[in-house]
């Protein structure tokens, strides 16, 4: 993974002490940036199945793998914050290093997304998968229009409401909320809730993006085709 200083996303944790102490460990242990960023992508894929096992009628398991999977999804962040510290801090950043900075983000996103919105199918709301399905197109399709600004020369644009750390943020709690769901009865409609914020959330941020990218082309004549 390459991670420039034009294209990080603003935020204080890359500050903190132990991000940065974990980062020079792999760094030493000549850990690449680009295996990093895969691992996100593991840990996304274990999360989306555990998401997926979530369908159950045993509420203890059920607790269990929601419980479990919101620690996957935060490991997926540890791991995006990582792999941008060992690839600039520590300068391991390799010529592939553009691909493993998106790529593997937006698989994490659709295997996260997805997969929740089929466990909350799983347990008998229809039409659930759909907006698990709408979320992730969404949330890729954020991140389509920013790098789409960075192509057409303007700065990367990280705004939200809904960018990946808010919807991570949003799918973390309703994993966590949804495991104590059977005390009141629930079946999923947590779940089906936050994806929905996230897919109006994410709607709104492609919306703010698109709007923001289409000003600076009007300011920049260099820009403008002929």
């Amino acid at each position: 993974m390459t991670d420039t200083l034009q294209n990080r996303r603003p935020l204080k944790v890359r500050a903190a002490v132990w991000p940065r102490a974990l980062a020079a460990r792999l760094a030493a242990a000549k850990v690449s940036p680009d295996t990093i960023s895969a691992a996100s992508v593991a840990f996304a894929a274990v999360g989306g199945g555990l998401l997926l096992l979530a369908a159950t009628p045993d509420p203890v398991l059920r607790g269990v793998c929601l419980i479990a999977a919101a620690l996957c999804v935060q490991l997926r962040l540890v791991c995006n914050l990582l792999d941008g510290l060992v690839a600039v801090e520590h300068g391991r950043g390799g010529p592939a290093g553009p691909i493993w900075n998106e790529l593997p983000d937006r698989l994490a996103d659709v295997l996260l997304l997805v997969g929740a919105g089929y466990g909350a199918r799983a347990l008998g709301l229809p039409g659930a998968e759909i907006a698990g399905w709408i979320a992730a197109m969404l949330a890729v399709t954020t991140a389509y229009v920013r790098e789409l600004g960075r192509g057409l020369g303007q700065p990367a644009d990280f705004s939200g409401p809904m960018a990946k750390p808010q919807r991570m943020a949003v799918l973390t709690a309703a994993c966590v909320i949804s495991a104590f769901e059977p005390l009141w009865g629930g079946r999923g409609q947590v779940m089906v809730v936050a994806l929905a914020v996230i897919a109006v959330g994410a709607l709104v941020t492609v919306v703010r993006r698109t709007h923001r990218l289409a000003g600076r082309l009007g300011e920049d004549p260099s820009s403008r085709r002929t």
